[in-house]
């Protein structure tokens, strides 16, 4: 009697179990929104203002209105004149004509100059290294970066890391793209043919090695 009561309780907890991995399963976030870079070759690199940037804006003869502002997380600046200015993903050029076109309600014929004193940039420019780097971490891209600027702002492997074995995801025409890369025979053998150029919004994960 008491090994059947077992033997009952134990398929209890057995279809509890499956019923809790069933809902588990299908208790999943809908993956990432896909959020391609501009740049599409190294030769069309153009710096796209972020949140966190810091934003220098000069307008020709009214000091009042020129000044410094940081872009906030909605990637929208505050001005005097007008409260809510979207600058996010724009050139600097792009931002100074948008600026000129809303001035134009309130002042004539404005002239207007943006420079940016503090890059941050949008997360679709920056090269995010994860994995076994030295120090994984976002890194702001430079115009012509490669693979091994990369590995050398991040302080290179650490001792578990399988580099030959890393890859580089990269978002092409809308779609994520794998591609492998030989971090180890770059870094460790000096094989200058293993390094490649880098795109904004490149992403670089680095395995483990098993032994």
């Amino acid at each position: 009697m008491e090994k059947h009561i077992t033997k009952t309780l134990k398929v209890i907890v057995a279809l509890l179990l499956s019923q809790i991995i069933a809902a588990c399963s299908n208790n999943h976030l809908p993956s990432a929104t896909l959020h391609s870079s501009n740049t599409t070759d190294i030769g069309s690199y153009k710096y796209l203002i972020g949140a966190g940037d810091v934003l220098n804006i000069f307008v020709w003869r009214n000091p009042e209105v020129s000044g410094s502002f940081v872009v906030r997380p909605d990637g929208m600046i505050t001005t005097s004149l007008v409260e809510d200015i979207a600058v996010a993903g724009k050139t600097p050029t792009e931002l100074a004509r948008s600026i000129e076109e809303i001035l134009g309600t309130y002042l004539r014929d404005p002239i207007v100059t943006v420079t940016v004193n503090q890059f941050v940039g949008p997360f679709s420019e920056q090269i995010r290294v994860i994995g076994e780097a030295a120090e994984p971490q976002a890194i702001n891209y430079t115009q012509h970066m490669t693979l091994l600027d990369v590995m050398i702002r991040v302080g290179g492997l650490t001792e578990f890391a399988d580099g030959d074995d890393a890859v580089l995801v990269r978002i092409e025409n809308g779609v994520q793209k794998q591609y492998d890369i030989l971090i180890d025979e770059l870094l460790k053998d000096g094989e200058i043919s293993a390094n490649v150029d880098m795109l904004p919004g490149d992403i670089i994960i680095i395995p483990e090695a098993w032994f």
